[in-house]
């Protein structure tokens, strides 16, 4: 039996209809009647999570997983506003993500109500489409409500995706159940634009008549391109007059600013929306990057740049570099022994959580990386793996930073996970990163304000969410660990917790920087 409220009916059919086919529900009672329909339709499998901050990166990470919409519904009052970073991120990313929120009647609104405020519109610019759903009484109410929940859905995936926001507003009673079966409800179907074969050419034989093009392929990272930067700032030749940006965050501010230095940049996205990151935009083209690249790669094969082979000599020359050097014990030794352990990584997926840990990926992952890239907040990065982990029989690592998981610990809280979360925390005792800033050193707060030194480990918070615990704190054991880690069976998921010394950590990385003077341009 389902819900008598004929707007939650109406959402439940649509959503159904539409193809959804998991949902994060958080505990409240204003939005009982849509989580009970949501547990009634057969089609939809709901996962609950209590914490409205990590629902709403467990949807983000579902989201990613599946390539589909997913739901995630909270209740009335603040509930709604706990949901803005994961909103931001998905819509930064692109990412499908359908917020279903419960609302008083408008009637209580700014009347010292309990769990009462305008929400309509409460996560602002971060969403692609918000409607507030009619309680309908008539024909026609009912088509305007049927109309709306169809403009919200077709907008999480029209012109490359991104998140929605559902507004349904209940008046009570609310816990009756007596209808017997949805609505047949009706869906509205749309033609996304493609980027044709004659326009993918154009870009590319704009990209040919350049004389020092560059193919840059954003988010999940660019590989060692800090690096190569960091070795030819000053040698013009290497500097592009044209960029044909891919779309994506790039994670070096060193990058950023040395691309700056180009003539013009053209941003490939599926949204059309311009972003101008190099301050050189010209041209936004709207469309699939995927099949730009691959065009432009089919070219390249039999039409050689030199410009181009003069970027992928210095690239590889880097890589053996960084294949031959061989970090001390440090948050750079251990990723870059799990990075040599998990390879291409083809059986597996992996995230890299922001700041120390994202930047030591660009240096050591040869393989697709997911990371919250789209706001870079370090808030979500354990919770958005988790919800990934649910979607797939895959393992699913997440390396992450202390900050970054002590923040985000209640991802773990949560009676859907299974062995194949691995988690590789590094704990150096603060944000390790703060100790690269220069200036910072001359604060008196930068250790205990700014970098939130502590003395915190993972342990507990491993044996209260029953997930198997290790720790290393040397290289011998380090190797081990991670071996562990990747190779071992498990029902729960597992930690491996590396302890580092952070002024270590920073020696380590300097060191590295210039050892990469002995590469010659």
């Amino acid at each position: 039996m389902y819900s008598n409220k004929e707007n939650v009916n109406i959402l439940t059919s649509l959503l159904s209809t539409f193809g959804v086919r998991h949902a994060v529900v958080c505990p409240g009672s204003r939005n009982a009647a849509i989580v009970h329909n949501l547990n009634e339709c057969p089609e939809i499998t709901c996962i609950p999570v209590t914490d409205e901050r990590s629902a709403g990166f467990y949807a983000l990470g579902m989201a990613l997983g599946e390539n589909l919409p997913v739901i995630v519904c909270v209740t009335s009052g603040t509930a709604l506003l706990n949901l803005i970073p994961a909103v931001a991120e998905a819509y930064y990313q692109c990412a499908p993500l359908i917020v279903v929120s419960a609302d008083r009647p408008p009637q209580w609104i700014d009347q010292l109500d309990g769990q009462t405020l305008p929400q309509p519109d409460a996560l602002g610019r971060f969403v692609r489409k918000a409607v507030t759903l009619p309680e309908p009484h008539n024909e026609e109410e009912h088509w305007y409500c049927n109309r709306l929940v169809n403009e919200a859905l077709l907008e999480t995936l029209h012109h490359g995706g991104g998140p929605v926001h559902i507004n349904v507003p209940i008046t009570e009673p609310l816990f009756e159940f007596t209808v017997k079966k949805l609505p047949e409800e009706r869906e509205i179907d749309c033609t996304a634009n493609e980027l044709s074969e004659d326009e993918a050419a154009a870009v590319t034989l704009h990209f040919l008549q350049a004389e020092r093009p560059l193919l840059l392929s954003g988010q999940p990272l660019n590989a060692l391109m800090d690096e190569a930067v960091y070795l030819v700032a000053d040698d013009e030749s290497y500097t592009p007059d044209f960029v044909l940006n891919m779309g994506g965050s790039v994670v070096s501010k060193r990058l950023k600013q040395y691309l700056r230095r180009a003539k013009e940049s053209w941003l490939v996205n599926e949204a059309g929306t311009m972003a101008d990151p190099f301050m050189n935009l010209t041209y936004v083209i709207e469309g699939c990057r995927s099949d730009v690249e691959d065009y432009l790669t089919t070219v390249l094969e039999v039409r050689k740049i030199d410009f181009v082979e003069k970027w992928k000599d210095l690239l590889d020359r880097i890589r053996d570099h960084v294949n031959a050097y061989q970090p001390d014990y440090s948050q750079m030794a251990a990723v870059k022994l799990f990075e040599k352990k998990i390879g291409q990584a083809e059986d597996m997926y992996v995230h890299y959580a922001n700041s120390t840990a994202i930047r030591l990926a660009n240096t050591y992952a040869e393989h697709e990386v997911f990371c919250n890239r789209g706001v870079n907040g370090i808030d979500g990065s354990l919770s958005t793996a988790a919800g990934f982990s649910c979607v797939t029989d895959k393992k699913v690592f997440c390396v992450i930073g202390d900050l970054s998981f002590f923040y985000d610990q209640n991802a773990l809280w949560n009676q859907n996970l299974r062995g194949n979360l691995r988690i590789l925390l590094l704990n150096n005792g603060r944000g390790g990163i703060f100790n690269t800033l220069k200036g910072l050193e001359n604060s008196e707060a930068r250790d205990t304000l700014v970098a939130a030194k502590h003395h915190t480990t993972a342990e507990g918070i491993c044996a209260q969410n029953k997930v198997d615990y290790m720790k290393v704190k040397s290289m011998r054991d380090l190797k081990k660990g991670i071996e562990k880690l990747v190779d071992s069976k498990s029902r729960r998921p597992m930690l491996l917790e590396v302890f580092t010394d952070v002024d270590e950590d920073t020696r380590v990385v300097k060191d590295y920087y210039e050892s990469l003077k002995q590469v010659k341009i």
